[in-house]
Parts: C-alpha cells; sequence; structure tokens
C-alpha cells in the first residue's frame, strides 16, 4: 500500500520509508480497532505488551516532530486479558490534512488481524479494508 508523504513533512526522504515502517509494524501487531471519528479524526484501539504506551507516546512525538499538523492523544484504557496494556490512540488534522489521516488510518485497517473490526463512527457502519476492500471480522 502506497502512502503519499506531504509536502509539510520534515523527516528527511531517506527517513520516511523506516518511519512508515515502524507505524506498520505498530499496525500489525497492535492495532484491534480503527474508527473514523470524523474526516479529521481517527481513533484506534491498541493492545500489547508492557511499555506499549510509551512506544506509541514515542512514535507519536517523533512524528509530530517532522509533521506538525499530527495530534496525537495516547489514552491507556486498561490491561488485556492476558496482560500487557490496552490503549486509545486518537489521531487528529487540520481539514487540509485529512487525506493523509485517511491514508494512515487505512495501512491501520489493513492491517487489523483477528476479531479486530473497522468502523466508521458516524454510521457504526464497517469499512472496507483499502488492502481487501472487505470490512474487518466482527468480534
Amino acid at each position: 500500500m502506497s502512502f503519499v508523504v506531504p509536502d509539510a513533512c520534515t523527516l528527511p526522504t531517506v527517513e520516511q520509508p523506516l518511519r512508515l515502517a515502524e507505524f506498520d509494524a505498530l499496525f500489525s501487531t497492535a492495532v484491534r480497532a480503527v474508527e473514523t471519528v470524523t474526516p479529521t479524526h481517527a481513533r484506534l484501539r491498541l493492545s500489547g505488551p508492557a511499555g506499549l504506551a510509551a512506544t506509541v507516546r514515542d512514535l507519536a512525538a517523533r512524528e509530530t516532530a517532522c509533521c506538525s499538523f499530527f495530534a496525537f492523544t495516547v489514552a491507556v484504557t486498561g490491561q488485556p486479558a492476558g496482560g500487557g496494556e490496552a490503549l486509545t490512540l486518537d489521531v487528529r488534522v487540520p481539514d487540509r490534512y485529512a487525506d493523509v489521516l485517511a491514508s494512515l488510518a487505512g495501512r491501520a485497517a489493513a492491517a487489523l488481524q483477528g476479531p479486530a473490526e473497522a468502523v466508521d463512527a458516524r454510521t457504526g457502519s464497517p469499512v472496507p479494508s483499502p488492502a481487501t476492500g472487505t470490512a474487518g471480522a466482527s468480534a
């Protein structure tokens, strides 16, 4: 899946694929649900081992340093039954970067595995995965 880097990004071009790979690794291991709250606000529910919140905060801080239009909010929401951490990652952008957010949320939705589901918060309907054209599996 391609990702168009906005002109506002100050991350050196050579480092951009590495950063995208960091997001993809996070999404493939931790994302449990993706909501499109509004075109400028996405909510990701994540769970993983202890330290996940610190990892997400670090990645979000580094991303905000080069793409200052992103606003990330990390909230620890509990502890999964098997241990570790559960959290919510809210991502907001100004209107002019809605397409960048949609692309990032699409990558997260494409990485959904198992019982996770991508849903549109406005309608409650499953959101098709850009990779497959089908919605995530219901819980």
